[in-house]
């Protein structure tokens, strides 16, 4: 096979399948004076231009506050993010539409639009209350995240820059109430972010697929923020989906640690720490982390979640959104059938959506 028919085998894959990420960080950019997501930007990850470049389909942005936080402040912060997110499809209805379904995925992508969805990074946004919970989840939220780089009243952290001593030695009472409150309203359960004894308890209480929205291999990189075999087969399980995460610190062991600098999620000074630090890592490196988990738990069971505009390193070859494609030659090339490398791009999110409705419709 030539090198243009593998070129163009993977370009007409890339553009019939939908694709989906289920974390970007760009939210954050919505806060900034004249940010407008329509243009292209020459900082940052992601914007309409590179989307387009990119063939994604849809994208969820993340809904995250600095903590822990004050009594309110977590709500109020969201609220505040989620406006702004619905006033940036509201600006520009040519090109982006809200979602909340698989069926709205696929709507948006016979229309010519780029599908928006919404996740709650962090339970502590909750405020500790399931109405609020609900709150999201009817303002467009589609998953939430347990916890995030610390502690909850009710589930512990995996941590992110150093291990946390356990607090509560994975969930509380209440976390197992939330687990089951977002079953009953189809919001997909997210790991990402929790300790191994969290995901275990999450495991045992859920009814509905759990996903891990952006979290990478622990076999391929030693990282508390990654995933064990087994920890991935359990998902799979469940019928889940691991979103391979693509932060160079977090899938690269070669990778200098990263110091945490401040509790910020903006591009100057992101939550992963110095972005100016320099290390070069391949985009064979992300892929071998897709090939792992696809080998371990099957394409059934693995995706895309990016980690874009919120951390400050990625592979060489994936620097942004537009660099999506990569990905699917990469795939090819690694001799996977382009069916298998359809349900990474972005099918497999779209069937733990159609089943977590199911989930809910049942009980």
């Amino acid at each position: 096979m030539t090198d243009n028919h593998r070129s163009n085998r993977a370009d007409h894959l890339h553009k019939s399948a939908i694709v989906i990420d289920t974390h970007c960080d760009t939210t954050q950019r919505l806060e900034q004076s004249g940010w407008d997501i329509s243009k292209r930007q020459a900082d940052g990850h992601l914007d309409l231009p590179r989307l387009r470049e990119g063939g994604v389909s849809a994208v969820f942005f993340a809904v995250w506050a600095a903590g822990p936080l004050a009594p309110g402040e977590g709500a109020r912060s969201a609220r505040a993010q989620i406006k702004r997110i619905h006033k940036m499809v509201e600006t520009h209805p040519d090109s982006l539409t809200a979602a909340r379904t698989a069926d709205d995925v696929e709507s948006a992508r016979r229309h010519g639009k780029i599908a928006v969805l919404i996740g709650i990074e962090g339970g502590y946004l909750i405020e500790d209350s399931l109405d609020v919970l609900e709150e999201y989840r009817d303002a467009g939220a589609a998953y939430m995240t347990l916890t995030h780089a610390f502690h909850t009243s009710w589930a512990d952290s995996s941590g992110v820059h150093e291990d946390l001593a356990p607090r509560h030695g994975g969930l509380t009472a209440f976390g197992r109430e939330v687990v089951i409150a977002m079953n009953r309203l189809a919001m997909m359960v997210d790991v990402s972010h929790v300790s191994d004894a969290t995901f275990w308890h999450v495991l045992e209480t859920t009814k509905a697929p759990v996903i891990a929205t952006h979290s990478s291999c622990r076999a391929v990189s030693d990282h508390r923020r990654n995933l064990s075999d087994d920890m991935m087969r359990a998902i799979a399980e469940t019928g889940g989906t691991v979103q391979i995460n693509f932060a160079a610190a977090f899938i690269d062991e070669t990778h200098p640690p990263i110091a945490r600098v401040s509790n910020t999620n903006s591009l100057t000074d992101p939550r992963g720490g110095d972005r100016s630090a320099a290390h070069a890592t391949p985009l064979s490196v992300l892929v071998d982390h897709f090939d792992h988990a696809m080998q371990t738990i099957g394409p059934d069971h693995v995706g895309i979640g990016s980690d874009f505009d919120g951390v400050p390193g990625l592979p060489v070859g994936m620097e942004d959104c537009s660099k999506l494609p990569a990905l699917t030659a990469e795939l090819l090339a690694r001799g996977y059938c382009e069916l298998d490398v359809s349900k990474v791009l972005g099918a497999n999110v779209l069937r733990v959506m159609r089943r977590c409705v199911e989930v809910a419709d049942s009980m």
